[in-house]
């Protein structure tokens, strides 16, 4: 029988606002729906099969912000350590030549003063682009850019990403992709998520958002951004061994990888974070400052629901979300023991345009 989120998947895939998607509703920590729909590769004739690898984009973060709280909770970090105690070189200043300190709080929540455009030097890659650097080269590049703020001041969704993977790998003595390993996907079993592909062939080819239907996305693809900015995707990143593993982009993985971390945190960390450092990652941290989303907080995971009201969602209060702009979404919901996933290959409606949207309020009408 055709549910609701059935009705949403067919809906965008004959109003060819999506080319493929994947989705996946867990409540109690049981699947109770799942599907893959609409082509993997349109011109391939290749449908969208179930578990397709997915650039993650910014579903990295929350991957790679557990595990900077999973090694904080051993002790090899702290929330209040300043990023140039890890990075010597990762002084950023203020527009009047002030060193403004910032923390690895800051990171988390984005209250960094840093941002995602840089106009001034176009060698800096945000992790979505194609690029030879290594975390120091382009952090270097970062710091020599003013802050937007003071640090703590103001909220700005940035590359502080990318900062705190670089403060990761250097704690741990190797590459991010390491300790993420050690950390996060290896204890919970997410073994097809990581900085490298092994199995091209089940890496979901992008789409990009046009008239009359999305077009494949070549290199260098200039597209809006996920927070109104413009963005330059370089798909073919993913395979390039020399690129920094970006902390705020550069993971792949499946929906089920997705699933085991969302539900461990939903569990209160199950073994891998303690359970009262996931209860401070999801509530909101930026109290006193706005991320200009009406009943949206921010933790140290994403977007923290405080008023579902003004936030217009079905979602419950305490409710943590975010997205990847290559075409995906996810939120947890711990008052309704409900976790949901959507990923695609169309970016960016997949991410924030009318798709996951309606997917998110059919599940809540199927299944809260």
């Amino acid at each position: 029988m055709t549910n609701s989120i059935d009705r949403v998947i067919d809906d965008a895939i004959s109003n060819k606002t999506i080319v493929g998607t994947e989705v996946l509703v867990a409540k109690a920590g049981r699947v109770i729906y799942r599907r893959a729909a609409g082509h993997f590769d349109r011109e391939a004739g290749a449908p969208m099969p179930e578990n397709a690898i997915y650039r993650l984009a910014s579903v990295t973060k929350p991957i790679v912000a557990a595990t900077a709280l999973a090694m904080m909770d051993r002790g090899l970090l702290s929330l209040d350590d300043r990023v140039d105690q890890h990075l010597p070189y990762f002084q950023p200043k203020l527009d009047d030549g002030e060193i403004a300190p910032i923390t690895l709080r800051h990171l988390l929540t984005h209250t960094s003063g840093l941002g995602y455009e840089y106009p001034g030097d176009p060698k800096i890659t945000t992790g979505m682009q194609d690029t030879d650097l290594d975390h120091e080269a382009n952090l270097t590049r970062i710091a020599q850019q003013k802050l937007m703020f003071a640090p703590g001041t103001a909220w700005n969704y940035s590359v502080a990403t990318d900062v705190l993977g670089a403060v990761l790998a250097k704690a741990h003595g190797g590459m991010l992709g390491e300790a993420v390993l050690d950390f996060v996907t290896g204890p919970l079993g997410m073994t097809e998520t990581g900085f490298f592909v092994a199995s091209h062939s089940r890496l979901a080819p992008p789409y990009a958002d046009n008239q009359p239907e999305p077009v494949p996305m070549g290199d260098n693809y200039q597209a809006e951004g996920s927070v109104g900015n413009s963005t330059l995707f370089s798909p073919i990143r993913m395979f390039n061994p020399k690129a920094f593993q970006s902390g705020g982009a550069g993971m792949a993985g499946t929906a089920s990888d997705i699933l085991k971390l969302l539900e461990a945190l939903r569990l209160g960390g199950k073994g891998i974070i303690q359970p009262q450092t996931v209860a401070e990652a999801t509530s909101s941290q930026i109290v006193e400052l706005s991320t200009g989303d009406a009943g949206m907080g921010f933790g140290y995971l994403g977007a923290v629901v405080l008023d579902p009201a003004a936030a217009d969602t079905p979602e419950a209060v305490g409710t943590f979300t975010w997205g990847g702009i290559y075409g995906h979404s996810w939120l947890v919901d711990p008052a309704n023991e409900m976790v949901l996933i959507s990923m695609s290959n169309t970016a960016v409606e997949g991410c924030n345009g009318k798709f996951p949207r309606n997917v998110r309020n059919a599940a809540y009408a199927e299944f809260a």
